[in-house]
């Protein structure tokens, strides 16, 4: 059942600018716009597993889940990393976007954050080492087939595993990887048949593209491993093979690892892994094949190493590869306080801010940014009334003044 008209609010969506003047100087309500597609703010939901799909199928919790984002003012939601094969999810209750069954479902979620004026988007994705693990809130070990796994089919582009206890995972043989290649495209297309606005695709945290990019994970010696230019070639052919599909009307981003963190110094070099100056160098290559933005995170590919976890942390690796590559970047990272990703805007550091755990801690993220800017925007029209009692609230009041609830 799709949400009626009475109860929509994208003519004008919440986290829109009552007066587009009054936020001339606060970048973050500022649109966005990349092809024809036009985010009405600058700040998105990162995309974060659930891990509470059936065989790949979003169902009714990713309504409430997505729904009550774009409700609360959201510019642009990314549905959660959706495996382009089966046996490419993370966890058995992974999303999926494999076959033209998985459409429908994601359609419904598409249809409802529309319905609100968001913007969606999605992350394609395969594991790659990393698959066939239990959902982190069940615990950290393999998922064995009597339980939905698939033990005996995790892949990467060389027979090491993650860790210990990790799947040991089969080395790709070209073939493979050309199917690979082509299940990514073909996700791409599904997307667009449910109405996907933004497409992401997903080479970060130590997943398939990640494992070939990175010599620490990647120990092939034919022309998909060894040199940069051998190690970059499989993501450069899933870009290549999805731009040839994603129409050209609608922006297509990467997420990647900027650092394995084998360097300790996050903005260090490890040239024979994977480090901020190889990734300013292939996101100069996805560019020039029609990437038009680059999602900037770090980590992911190797057990045991630190991360220097602080607030912003991975905000240097937007900049670095916005000024470097001359592409526009989204800055993502224990970002959680409106005036933080404002600055990181206004500096000039990214382009877009992507929050992740603080819109699970507070899914009105946004419009509480805007209090804190002292700046109007849209809310929901069936919340409006909240809005107006909390100003009244804050505001000195007579004493025969009353607040009217609806």
């Amino acid at each position: 059942m799709s949400v009626p008209e009475l109860a929509a609010n994208k003519l004008n969506p919440p986290g829109t600018p009552i007066d587009p003047e009054e936020v001339k100087h606060v970048k973050l309500f500022h649109p966005f716009q990349q092809k024809s597609v036009t985010i009405h703010n600058r700040i998105g939901v990162s995309p974060m597993c659930m891990y509470s799909s059936v065989q790949g199928h979003l169902n009714d919790f990713h309504i409430l889940h997505y729904g009550s984002f774009a409700l609360k003012g959201a510019g642009l939601i990314i549905i959660e990393a959706s495996g382009v094969v089966p046996e490419g999810r993370i966890t058995p209750q992974c999303s999926g976007l494999w076959n033209d069954d998985q459409i429908k479902d994601l359609k419904r979620i598409v249809d409802t954050i529309k319905s609100q004026g968001s913007t969606p988007g999605i992350q394609i994705a395969h594991a790659g080492r990393k698959a066939s693990m239990s959902p982190p809130f069940k615990g950290d070990y393999l998922e064995i087939e009597a339980d939905g796994g698939w033990p005996n089919n995790v892949v990467g582009p060389s027979d090491i595993p993650f860790a210990d206890h990790y799947a040991q995972p089969r080395a790709l043989t070209k073939e493979q990887i050309k199917s690979i290649v082509q299940s990514f495209a073909d996700a791409a297309v599904r997307a667009d048949k449910a109405g996907i606005e933004v497409l992401e695709i997903h080479g970060a945290h130590g997943y398939l593209i990640g494992n070939f990019l990175s010599g620490h994970s990647n120990k092939r010696t034919d022309e998909y491993g060894g040199s940069f230019e051998n190690r970059t070639r499989f993501g450069l052919e899933v870009v290549k093979a999805v731009r040839a599909v994603w129409p050209t009307s609608k922006p297509l981003w990467i997420r990647i690892s900027c650092t394995d963190y084998v360097n300790p110094d996050p903005m260090g070099h490890d040239p024979n892994g994977w480090d901020i100056y190889q990734s300013t160098e292939f996101a100069k290559e996805v560019k020039r094949l029609g990437v038009d933005l680059i999602d900037c995170s770090s980590g992911g590919n190797i057990s045991g190493v630190k991360y220097p976890a602080a607030p912003m942390y991975q905000v240097q690796f937007a900049e670095a590869i916005r000024r470097h590559a001359q592409i526009e970047t989204a800055a993502v990272g224990l970002i959680v306080e409106g005036k933080d990703a404002e600055d990181i805007l206004r500096k000039e550091k990214a382009d877009f801010i992507l929050v992740g755990r603080e819109f699970l801690r507070e899914s009105a993220f946004v419009l509480v940014s805007a209090q804190e800017f002292d700046v109007n925007i849209t809310w929901p029209n069936q919340y409006s009334w909240a809005v107006k009692k909390a100003r009244r609230h804050n505001t000195t009041k007579s004493s025969d003044e009353k607040t009217t609830i609806p």
